[in-house]
């Protein structure tokens, strides 16, 4: 089978097309043909490395996150799914490479694909569709009158993070340029700041929850303001804690080096009486099925900006590193 590979660490590599063996299929896998991928950022930072200390991939190794596609072979113990079933999933870290004709993962990690979305729109979901979940609802625990700020809105994660929000009857904050502001609003967001010509920190007071994503250290520290005391502030960017090492079972001294990276931000949310938590999201099925749910009632659409042929998988990824993109892009595979 062909697919796209990372032969080596690099901000500056470029994946390469290759034709690779299927996938091995495990007694609780299921072996995927991908009809469509979504592209993230989180491909990019695999490859230039940024995560080798956490997630040590060995060169070469496939990328790709996000999938849809169709059931061709289930191991001896799967139960959940048959040949034929249309599926969409993101695999567990070191199951992933969804930039290929085919991938095998663990049957947990998927469930059935929307009935009323195609393969595309549904491979643009899992990835932001879980890291919303899991900050919005498994950690911040937001509920109906609580006020959240999501920042980058008519990003990948924001513009389902959202429509999330507003499902769960949060009043919703969001930044973005001004081209982009009929967008949000029109997914929800109830006040939107330009945040070229505003200053969020400026506007917002007594939040509940901060969604955050960006890398810049001072808006960390205007994010940790806008909380009201007791408030919750997510990160997807960091720094990652040693809640999260824990999590993923990282050696002692990997512990100690997050516990050390985290120290100010944590120090800073004691003093403000705020919590802060680093989410890496993890694959899960069950919550993806009730994503499903969502999807197929109205509550939540995809929201896709671009769909490249496979073979332009690399111009895919320049497109989402350049930070234009609204909401997902993805690649057609099969």
């Amino acid at each position: 089978m062909k697919a796209f590979i990372a032969n080596r660490y690099g901000k500056k590599e470029k994946l390469q097309l290759t034709e690779v063996a299927k996938p091995i299929v495990k007694p609780n896998d299921v072996l995927v043909q991908v009809s469509a991928a979504g592209v993230n950022s989180l491909d990019s930072l695999i490859r230039n490395g940024d995560f080798k200390v956490f997630i040590p991939y060995k060169p070469p190794f496939a990328l790709g996150h996000d999938v849809a596609g169709v059931v061709t072979q289930v191991g001896t113990n799967v139960r959940k799914f048959k040949v034929g079933d249309e599926v969409y999933a993101r695999p567990a870290d070191y199951s992933i490479g969804t930039f290929a004709e085919y991938v095998a993962f663990h049957e947990n990690d998927a469930t059935l694909k929307p009935k009323n979305i195609n393969m595309e729109e549904a491979a643009s979901i899992p990835l932001v569709g879980l890291t919303s979940w899991q900050s919005l609802i498994e950690i911040a625990n937001l509920k109906k009158g609580q006020k959240v700020f999501i920042q980058a809105g008519s990003g990948g994660v924001g513009t389902f993070a959202i429509q999330l929000a507003k499902h769960l009857g949060a009043f919703v904050a969001t930044t973005t340029s001004e081209t982009n502001m009929p967008l949000v609003r029109s997914l929800g967001a109830d006040l939107v700041i330009d945040y070229k010509k505003e200053d969020f920190a400026s506007i917002l007071k007594d939040y509940d929850v901060v969604l955050h994503s960006n890398r810049d250290a001072k808006v960390l520290e205007k994010s940790l303001q806008v909380l009201k005391p007791g408030g919750t502030l997510v990160s997807l960017v960091g720094p990652p804690t040693t809640e999260f090492a824990q999590k993923i079972g990282l050696a002692w001294y990997l512990k100690l080096v997050t516990s050390l990276l985290s120290w100010s931000v944590k120090r800073k949310a004691k003093k403000l009486g705020v919590n802060y938590f680093f989410l890496f999201m993890k694959a899960d099925g069950k919550q993806l099925k009730e994503i499903t749910a969502l999807i197929e009632r109205g509550a939540i659409r995809p929201v896709v900006d671009k769909v490249f042929p496979f073979e332009q998988t690399n111009d895919a990824l320049t497109y989402v590193e350049s930070g234009r993109a609204k909401g997902k892009v993805v690649i057609t595979v099969r």
